[in-house]
């Protein structure tokens, strides 16, 4: 039989093994990260970026989607971006530990909105959470990170809001 102390052992050691390591997805040059940071959205629509600084679960990669469709797979110190269309409602989710967590966004046409993506505990595995954070907060994470390429995600699916929910 295995003591309370040798399954604290164990448990601690897979959680360890579960939380470190080290994620990597595609990323572009830095003259193109540059160039996402310091660009404009084309006239009319709202640039979203969404970025993960976090090094708790670097081993893990979290899918993320505006409006439904796929973003793209994050890991530690990387950001995306999308333009959207302005003056318009929508939502950012990334995937979690049992169902995709959701941030609803006004956005005006012709603006830049900031989202970062932070691991957080799970029961199995760890989890994730989106927040709106302000253009200095993003910019200093933002500038450690690097530009992931666009377009694949793990679950390659579109995430539905659930029918109960709308967006105001």
């Amino acid at each position: 039989m295995i003591s309370l102390r040798n399954k604290a052992l164990i448990v601690a050691t897979v959680l360890t093994a579960c939380l470190s390591g080290c994620a990597s997805v595609s990323t572009m040059d830095q003259a193109a990260a540059v160039e996402a940071i310091n660009g404009n959205p084309p006239e009319g629509q709202a640039r979203i970026y969404v970025y993960r600084d976090d090094v708790l679960g670097a081993a893990l990669y979290k899918d993320i989607y505006i409006d439904g469709k796929c973003l793209g797979e994050s890991a530690p110190n990387t950001f995306f971006y999308a333009d959207v269309e302005g003056d318009k409602d929508h939502f950012v989710s990334t995937e979690s530990e049992f169902s995709p967590n959701h941030l609803f966004i006004y956005t005006k046409a012709n603006e830049k909105y900031y989202i970062q993506q932070f691991l957080k505990m799970g029961v199995f595995v760890g989890g994730a959470a989106l927040t709106q954070v302000d253009k200095a907060t993003a910019m200093r994470a933002m500038q450690e990170c690097k530009l992931a390429v666009p377009g694949t995600c793990s679950s390659a699916q579109e995430v539905k809001l659930p029918s109960q929910q709308t967006v105001e």
